[in-house]
């Protein structure tokens, strides 16, 4: 009787081993499940981006008011007629010494 037990252990063990550490394993199920939630976060961080790039484009075939805007911030263009006043801010904190 103790021999037929022992012999049912060493065979569900043997049953459980794929289970556990087998090439179809938890852990390899697991390890997929972390890779595939990660590659989603990155996903949809860049349909965000192409959304947003997606939107600037449209922005620049339609109108010109994207195009204004770009020209003024990034080239510091201006209109004709317009007068540009340059603020700047002195470090100092006390010009008077």
């Amino acid at each position: 009787m103790k021999v037929l037990a022992l012999i049912l252990i060493i065979l569900i063990g043997l049953l459980q081993y794929p289970l556990w550490v087998g090439k179809g394993s938890w852990l390899k199920v697991w390890e997929v499940d972390q890779q595939v939630k990660m590659q989603h976060d990155i996903n949809q961080k860049l349909i965000t981006r192409n959304a947003a790039l997606d939107a600037e484009v449209r922005d620049l075939k339609q109108g010109y008011d994207a195009i204004e805007e770009r020209a003024r911030s990034e080239l510091g263009m201006i209109k004709q007629d317009e007068i540009f006043f340059h603020i700047t801010e002195d470090n100092k904190k006390d010009r008077s010494q």
